[in-house]
């Protein structure tokens, strides 16, 4: 299947704000969906989670990829599908990293649940109830909050906690302030 294009901010606002709806079985076109969704994610190899809103559909349909982020070495698992996913418990808030393949760019620190329990269905169509721990939870909500309408922006407390990162003269990354 083709990679899909994805819905940037803030051309994309109107789309990327609106509520996606549930699914009511795992069809041929949710399967669809999901493959879309893994190969576009998987077209971006710095992208470790996309939700359907991201490429223009409202269905309530994530795809993760586990066991990245930025302090972690190594690459994070394949596309994992997440269908229908509601938070049923979520603690452990703490600030952590955040970016979007929405908003290309842009990064920022945002205070996300860093133990999230998480019921739904696999792309299967079997129920799942899972714990996601550290980063994985940090994405695993952030996706979430795309279903719901809200971006990684929404969270952010200061202005100053929103970024960019370059290259120095030395090759390092480094953040660089909005206001730079």
């Amino acid at each position: 299947m083709p990679s899909r294009e994805i819905i940037v901010y803030p051309k994309g606002a109107d789309v990327l704000r609106k509520e996606s709806v549930s699914v009511e079985s795992v069809t041929r076109r949710v399967r669809r969906l999901v493959q879309d969704l893994k190969d576009t994610l998987t077209a971006h190899p710095h992208g470790i989670g996309l939700a359907a809103p991201q490429i223009g559909t409202h269905s309530r349909v994530v795809v993760v990829r586990l066991g990245g982020g930025p302090e972690r070495e190594g690459e994070p698992g394949p596309p994992l599908a997440l269908i229908n996913p509601e938070v049923v418990e979520a603690r452990d808030e703490r600030r952590d990293f955040d970016g979007c393949l929405s908003l290309p760019g842009l990064y920022g620190e945002t205070v996300r649940p860093h133990h999230l329990r998480v019921t739904g269905l696999d792309e299967a169509g079997c129920p799942f109830d899972e714990v996601f721990e550290g980063f994985d939870a940090v994405v695993v909500h952030h996706e979430i909050d795309h279903l719901n309408g809200v971006l990684f922006i929404d969270r952010v407390e200061r202005p100053e906690d929103l970024y960019h990162v370059r290259e120095n003269r030395n090759g390092q990354l480094v953040r660089v302030p909005l206001s730079a």
